[in-house]
């Protein structure tokens, strides 16, 4: 396996964490219900385990790293936005 896959998958791994919290509690502002924040962290959690095996195994290097600066960039604002 390519070196700089391992690293896209770390670093989207690194940026995808704090944005499963993010999305967990915008989701208990908004609903104030724990069933639905657990299946919004679920899902998100979900999404981000398939985009992390897609990176590792068939992306192309420039989708990957697409990938990688859209999650990062995500993450950043909802937290500034926080």
């Amino acid at each position: 396996m390519e070196t700089w896959r391992i690293v896209a998958t770390v670093l989207l791994a690194v940026a995808g964490v704090p944005l499963v919290l993010a999305v967990m509690a915008k989701t208990r502002d908004r609903v104030n219900d724990s069933g639905q924040v657990a299946i919004a962290g679920a899902v998100t959690l979900t999404g981000l385990i398939v985009v992390a095996v897609l990176t590792l195994t068939v992306l192309p290097g420039v989708v990957t790293w697409i990938v990688v600066a859209v999650v990062a960039a995500a993450v950043s604002v909802m937290m500034l936005a926080s």
